[in-house]
């Protein structure tokens, strides 16, 4: 999960690294570190801590450098340290990584008997060692040889002795991209550290290498065979990735989820129907299966959970959800006429990757529904759902996961029909209650004032609860991740119904308790466990669609949420579960956009 980025050519490439850093220290900011081509030797400069510190210690040094590679980390092997930041040197050989070697130690064994002496617990400065110990003084012969021999994944870009102002790159599920403008050549981890630059970019299949020489890029395949590079074009701009006035990105992409939503939702509708004709997913594809798996991490998969709940009742199509990490090691029972959905923001989690082809390799079709266009879940799945997002930058995922759940309620309304389970009529009612509610989330961002109010009392909170029935315990177990993730209170989710089996227990005067009631056939049993609640002292915040009655005795505190109850109101509720988390974060002096030991996108195991 960390970030790497690479250029050659005329510019001075001291600000080239760390300004394409600064753009991906969401993916990890335990320490970073650039190596420099200086005339026929290479400089390598390490920080512990943030990208920040590094730049201070560079300064305006190595103003002549016209080549090198940096990286910001998010440690996996070996604690956060100057000694274990990248890039790592052996030998002839100085890298940057992103990914795990999983045969590390085996490998670090056969190299200390050939004489290897390693200064740190890495796996990458044994994935230098390596590659130095198959260099014969061809660098690409000796990247191919040396990744035959690891396992795990990796993105590299790398410098060798021998070769100055040249960077060399290669992937094996991490993600890598590259591109070229007037000045130079460019690698890197995301898209976001090259944009700047250019717009035109390169996505190496696994196994390709990449040689930046002089300013240009030239392509090999596995064979080491010249490839003609094949370009692709970005649908969105820096400045899309900058904070345009507000304080924090997490800040921003919860505002931008009004126009990520309808960017999302409007090419998949046609004379008022779901329709996924321009994703290439064929007519009648949900009317022949009998089964759908649903497997993701994280956020992905409350979304999931809440794919389950509408796809099952509107639909009637049977779904299994799992966290990805589980689903990949269990070998499980794959029907006949199934399929499976994987979803991912960025494409690139590892075991979501690794879920699609354990699913593939049965001869399951999947559907990805994804916001990075390109990524390896996308290219790798047999149809891909582009959800509309734009760049997504704090680690907290915000407007992505609502564009995921628009993708749901459109899979469970298309679904229906290709079922025969709702004809033309209901399908546009409900395309047309989806439509509602999106065109209400503008309304419940102007209210942040009295959600703010509420997170001030969560200052000095040490544990709370999050409960729900149905479709709000789905929204209660990613309002308890986004209140942890950024403000560090310790928060659980539960079935509101499950709290008198244990959770009681924890409940006291000091403990909030928030409850989310817009479910109206559950409305009465969600009261009843409030009041549960009450009896124990446990300070209550209910979170109510305006067109339900609650009684004031059930809780101290209720926020009105615009718009109806029912199937739609996970997309205003969420909004307002994301708010009570940035709140709360910012009142504690937490980094919002940076929480401590997470990173955005998680590209290992």
């Amino acid at each position: 999960m960390c970030g790497i980025v690479g250029y050659s050519g005329v510019k001075t490439v001291r600000q080239v690294l760390t300004d394409g850093l600064a753009s991906l220290e969401y993916r990890g900011y335990d320490s970073a570190g650039v190596a420099l081509w200086e005339g026929n030797a290479v400089t390598v400069i390490r920080q512990q801590g943030r990208l920040s510190r590094l730049v201070e210690r560079i300064g305006t040094a190595h103003e002549e450098s016209r080549c090198g590679i940096g990286h910001t980390r998010w440690a996996t092997h070996g604690q956060p340290s100057e000694v274990n930041a990248h890039p790592h040197r052996q030998g002839r050989v100085t890298l940057v990584h992103n990914g795990i070697i999983e045969n590390y130690l085996q490998l670090r064994e056969q190299l200390e008997k050939e004489g290897y002496v390693f200064q740190t617990q890495t796996d990458t400065e044994i994935a230098a060692a390596l590659i130095d110990s198959c260099y014969k003084g061809a660098p690409l012969e000796a990247i191919r040889e040396a990744c035959g021999r690891m396992e795990g994944a990796y993105a590299f870009a790398i410098l060798f002795d021998g070769h100055p102002n040249c960077v060399y790159g290669i992937r094996l599920g991490s993600p890598l991209v590259a591109a070229v403008d007037d000045t130079g050549a460019y690698l890197a981890s995301d898209l976001t550290a090259i944009l700047p630059y250019t717009s035109r970019y390169l996505l190496p299949e696994e196994g390709e290498l990449l040689a930046l020489e002089e300013g240009r890029l030239s392509c090999y395949d596995g064979s080491l065979r010249p490839m003609e590079p094949v370009w692709k074009q970005a649908h969105w701009s820096v400045e899309q990735a900058r904070k345009d006035g507000y304080r924090y990105f997490m800040e921003k992409e919860i505002h931008e989820q009004p126009q990520a939503l309808r960017r999302t939702i409007s090419p998949r509708i046609a004379d008022g129907l779901p329709s996924f004709e321009v994703d290439g997913l064929p007519a009648g594809f949900f009317g022949r299966i009998h089964k759908l798996y649903i497997t993701a991490c994280g956020t992905a998969l409350y979304c999931g959970m809440v794919g389950k709940a509408l796809i099952e009742k509107i639909a009637r199509l049977p779904v299994e959800v799992e966290v990805a990490s589980e689903f990949r090691y269990r070998d499980p029972i794959l029907e006949p006429d199934s399929a499976a959905v994987i979803i991912s923001q960025s494409g690139e989690t590892a075991d979501s990757l690794a879920a699609l082809r354990l699913l593939k390799g049965k001869g399951i079709p999947v559907i990805a529904v994804v916001n990075v266009v390109g990524s390896s879940i996308a290219r790798e799945a047999d149809y891909c759902l582009y959800t509309y997002a734009g760049p997504e930058i704090a680690v907290a995922t915000t407007k992505a996961y609502s564009v995921q759940v628009a993708m749901m309620y459109l899979i469970a309304i298309l679904a229906a029909g290709e079922r025969g389970l709702a004809d033309d009529q209901e399908q546009r009612r409900l395309v047309a209650g989806l439509e509602e509610a999106v065109e209400r989330t503008p309304q419940v961002l102007a209210m942040g004032d009295e959600i703010r109010n509420y997170a001030k009392g969560l200052k000095n909170t040490e544990s709370m609860f999050y409960i729900g029935r149905g479709l709000d315990y789905s929204l209660a177990l990613e309002g308890s991740l986004k209140l942890k993730e950024i403000s560090y209170i310790h928060a659980e989710a539960y079935a509101a119904g499950e709290l008198k089996h244990g959770t009681l227990a924890l409940v006291t005067p000091q403990t909030p308790v928030v409850a989310l009631a817009t479910q109206p056939e559950l409305l009465a049993k969600t009261v009843s466990n409030m009041r549960e609640v009450m009896a124990r002292g446990g300070p209550v915040l209910a979170l109510v669609t305006e067109d339900l009655e609650l009684d004031p005795g059930a809780c101290d505190r209720r926020i009105t949420i615009p718009g109806k109850s029912g199937i739609f109101a996970p997309l205003l509720l969420v909004i307002v579960l994301q708010m009570i988390g940035f709140y709360a974060a910012e009142e504690r002096g937490c980094d919002v956009d940076k929480p401590r030991n997470l990173a955005k996108s998680v590209t290992v195991e």
